[in-house]
């Protein structure tokens, strides 16, 4: 893995939560994207090498729905930049780790991606990330 690509932080609304967030890191929005494979609206900032992505889920039963329902705003899931998506999913899986879901998939920000899944990381959902 090369660096933390990217935090991602569930909210209920990208209208309430980007402005605070453009106060909070002193920058403004750089982008914002709809995912429509995940449900979700996106919006993202730079702070330093690291980038902080806001979730919005678009449907009330979406993934990012249910886990505001049961866990309230807050961190969802730490991404990590990886230069070949498919070799780190193979050497993962090599030392046991269990994914959400086995192939990558297209995900925001031009890149695709996979998550393991928490129970096997001490309750942190872990995001790869490979730029497309």
């Amino acid at each position: 893995m090369q660096k933390i690509e990217h935090i991602a932080i569930a909210v209920k609304s990208l209208d309430t939560s980007v402005p605070l967030y453009e106060k909070l890191l002193g920058t403004l929005c750089y982008k914002k994207e709809q995912v429509v494979s995940e449900n979700v609206n996106t919006a993202f900032f730079r702070s330093g090498e690291t980038k902080i992505e806001l979730l919005e889920s678009t449907t009330d039963s979406g993934v990012i729905a249910r886990f505001i329902e049961r866990k309230g705003e807050g961190l969802h899931h730490i991404a990590f930049a990886v230069d070949n998506i498919e070799s780190e999913i193979h050497r993962l899986k090599q030392e046991g780790f269990e994914f959400i879901s086995e192939a990558p998939k297209r995900g925001a920000d031009n890149k695709l991606i996979c998550f393991l899944h928490p129970k096997h990381t001490t309750g942190v959902l872990i995001e790869l990330c490979q730029e497309v």
